[in-house]
């Protein structure tokens, strides 16, 4: 916020208005003459105009009969990015700050916009991240404050992904008797990783940009979820269609080049009905995970903000972790059910 603004008295006259913008620009002691505002006799804000609207107006009006009176301001204790919504919702140039009892204070020129729009980038994509945002460049942070600023995230991301052990280890009967099933894993991790990705993403920006305000999320939720349904039938008939083609290839020992194409999905000889059920199993599941990534992730930064913290807290990793353990069981039960008796 800058203090050197140009302001004059409601009942100015127009001319006397241009006398002393010219004596200020000749001072060169006043920075923002983007705009010139009226105050009334009390000095609170009572309308604002342009250059152009003064330098346009007769020299005989009086400033009160020219300037707009529906005037957007800010309050001296104002979020960075409220500022920057309305200088972007408005197409400001600059906005005034004025006082609880309507005094002008100062005045947010678009250039502080600017920087303060790129600080406020810089920070949703380090918390995006999965770690604290810098508070200084980082050429110029010291080692151990960068450190701590990323190791506190990544110790609790790494203590989450601790519960994806624990999930495994639960299932390793499961495993031991369809090995087959470890095959997929990494697909289905990264699968519902990704959508609860792409669902943070969209809403932490629709947040920021007061798309959505936290009184739609049950909208919101109305929306992702066949969303997520959608995008889990296209990959898991994806996925289905993959290990079906590679056990086609198999079976007929397709070559290129002398090496073999495709993969044997059936562990137990003469039933060759694993492969159908271990294709269903991985597009079931596909569905299942990547509709409760959606989810999550779409919801996760509407809990932060409820709670009181900066959405963008609910990063890519963080969300990442949390569908990863999920995701392991919503695999391993539909493996369950659908290999039980065959395989299982």
């Amino acid at each position: 916020m800058t203090t050197e603004f140009v302001s004059v008295p409601a009942a100015t006259t127009v001319e006397d208005a241009l006398e002393r913008v010219r004596a200020l620009a000749r001072s060169g002691r006043r920075e923002a003459m983007y705009a010139i505002y009226a105050t009334d006799a009390d000095g609170r804000l009572a309308g604002v105009l342009s250059l152009r609207e003064l330098l346009a107006a007769a020299p005989g009006a009086k400033i009160s009969d020219i300037a707009w009176t529906e005037i957007v301001s800010l309050g001296p204790n104002a979020d960075r990015e409220e500022v920057a919504r309305l200088t972007s919702n408005y197409d400001l140039v600059a906005i005034p700050v004025v006082s609880e009892s309507g005094h002008l204070m100062g005045v947010i020129t678009v250039d502080d916009v600017i920087d303060v729009i790129q600080e406020e980038q810089t920070e949703d994509v380090q918390k995006l991240g999965g770690m604290e945002a810098l508070d200084e460049p980082y050429m110029q942070i010291s080692f151990w404050r960068m450190i701590r600023k990323r190791a506190g995230w990544l110790c609790a991301l790494f203590i989450g992904e601790m519960f994806t052990a624990t999930a495994l280890g639960y299932f390793q009967g499961t495993i031991d008797r369809a090995t087959v099933l470890a095959l997929f894993l990494p697909l289905i991790i990264s699968s519902g990783g990704n959508s609860g990705s792409q669902g943070t993403s969209l809403m932490i920006r629709s947040l920021a940009l007061q798309e959505v305000g936290i009184r739609d999320w049950w909208r919101v939720a109305v929306r992702e979820l066949p969303a997520g349904l959608t995008l889990g039938v296209i990959l898991g008939v994806i996925g289905l269609v993959r290990i079906e083609l590679w056990q086609l290839l198999h079976d007929h020992s397709i070559h290129i080049f002398g090496v073999p194409l495709g993969m044997n999905y059936n562990q137990h000889p003469g039933i060759s009905i694993e492969a159908h059920l271990v294709a269903l199993t991985v597009g079931l599941a596909l569905v299942g995970v990547v509709t409760f990534g959606t989810m999550v992730g779409s919801m996760l930064p509407f809990l932060f903000r409820r709670i009181g913290f900066d959405p963008a807290s609910a990063s890519a990793p963080f969300v990442a972790t949390l569908v990863d353990v999920t995701g392991l069981v919503i695999y391993f039960t539909v493996a369950l059910v659908v290999l039980h008796g065959v395989v299982l």
